[in-house]
């Protein structure tokens, strides 16, 4: 087993989670900018750092980091940290104190576009058709109105790079290079589903021969997942069926859908271990979802199925927060942090939630084999599911039951009772 199979990720992102200016924040030049001088917030996020052990995880899985026009996924410069976090030198001291504690750190990579307002897109559009760089970017130079880029998904904020291009594959290879030299264990490579299988192909192997060891994780939400991996070179990928199968099957109480996803499941992890979660930054929390008892049950399957999961900090203590559309729908779920944990100020039900989360992955940890564990079905109807998850050395037995109030039983391959919710 490698250092992935032991990894367990604790997922941040950081602009919310330490309260810098968002939509007023138009890059270095904009007109926050003097709120964010100066201001070295990613020590907040190194504070948290003693929960994330105490937690039971080994990993921070950071979102974007590098200077951006707003809510970090427009880059302006992947050369350096926003300075609404800080500085350079903060990120490396958040890696040094993370690596300290043993917790391993992914950085996000957007990679698929730049900010419209990045100083390369700016200079191919000014210089034309035929300037330095018109290629690294897909632009329509006769559209009505002047010249028009890609975008990525219809958002004329984030123009989309030229990923046939050598020189911007160069580019990628480089950027990745220079920040995993400085202790990036792991890279999450942000709408890698948008992006040419081909390109990863070219890029990643270079990284990985730079850096042995380094683990890429690749957003892909829809699709052929075994296939992408095959292609691209990625190491794992984001679980999104098992994710919708989860709560929507709690949600509808119906557990023929979650039992269909684990055979889907199954079969993935015969190619590549997933990246499984039941929260991020992009969609509505769990608890929000199901309801707290129910998250309960969202929490037994990410820490007894196969794969490498990640919890999207706040879930641990049961916190709410619902995507919805337009500017700012991804605030609620996205929010600010204290400065640092204060155990002694969480409502009883946070404490209980937080030591459910304690005890799974305690329990995870004894039982380092569930990373490429297989599933199998015991008992079926719409609102109990009692599912087998076993390896070729032990095995454990799942009971979820929605007959009534939701509740969880974890036993060992000899009946031995190892969690109840």
């Amino acid at each position: 087993m490698g250092w992935t199979d032991h990894v367990i990720w604790w997922h941040v992102y950081p602009l919310g989670f330490v309260g810098a200016p968002i939509r007023d924040w138009a890059g270095p030049a904009g007109p926050a900018a003097a709120d964010a001088a100066d201001r070295h917030r990613l020590d907040q996020v190194t504070a948290w750092l003693d929960h994330v052990v105490a937690l039971g995880a080994n990993g921070l899985l950071l979102g974007p980091v590098f200077a951006s026009a707003t809510h970090g996924y427009d880059t302006l410069d992947h050369d350096h940290i926003d300075p609404r976090l800080g500085t350079d030198d903060d990120l490396d001291a958040l890696i040094t104190a993370a690596h300290d504690r043993g917790v391993r750190i992914c950085l996000d990579g957007v990679l698929n576009h730049v900010s419209a307002g990045h100083r390369l897109a700016v200079q191919a559009l000014a210089e034309g058709p035929d300037g330095t760089y018109a290629d690294w970017f897909r632009i329509d130079w006769d559209a009505p109105g002047g010249p028009r880029p890609a975008v990525f998904e219809g958002h004329d904020g984030l123009v989309e790079l030229n990923h046939a291009n050598p020189a911007v594959r160069d580019w990628a290879v480089g950027f990745l290079d220079r920040w995993t030299a400085r202790g990036v264990d792991a890279w999450r490579l942000d709408a890698a589903y948008a992006v040419d299988p081909e390109f990863w192909a070219d890029v990643l192997p270079r990284v990985r021969a730079a850096h042995p060891g380094t683990w890429f994780l690749a957003e892909v939400i829809h699709g052929d997942y075994p296939q992408f991996v095959r292609t691209s070179t990625v190491d794992s990928l984001t679980q999104y069926q098992l994710w919708k199968a989860v709560w929507s099957s709690l949600a509808d109480r119906n557990f023929f859908e979650l039992d269909w996803a684990l055979r889907r499941h199954d079969e993935f992890c015969a190619t590549f271990v997933p990246n499984t979660f039941v929260g991020n930054h992009d969609v509505t929390r769990i608890t929000s979802q199901v309801g707290p008892d129910a998250a309960a049950l969202a929490i037994v399957v990410l820490a007894t199925v196969a794969g490498i999961p990640s919890l999207y900090a706040g879930d641990e203590l049961g916190w709410t927060g619902e995507k919805t559309d337009g500017w700012g729908g991804d605030d609620a779920v996205r929010p600010p942090f204290p400065p640092a944990p204060d155990p002694g100020a969480w409502s009883d039900a946070q404490a209980r939630t937080f030591r459910l989360h304690q005890d799974l992955l305690g329990l995870r940890r004894r039982h380092p084999w569930l990373v490429r564990a297989r599933t199998q079905p015991l008992e079926l109807t719409n609102t109990r599911y009692v599912f087998q998850t076993a390896s070729d050395v032990a095995r454990l037995v799942v009971e979820l039951d929605l007959t009534e109030t939701p509740r969880a039983q974890v036993r060992s391959g000899t009946g031995e009772v190892l969690l109840s919710t």
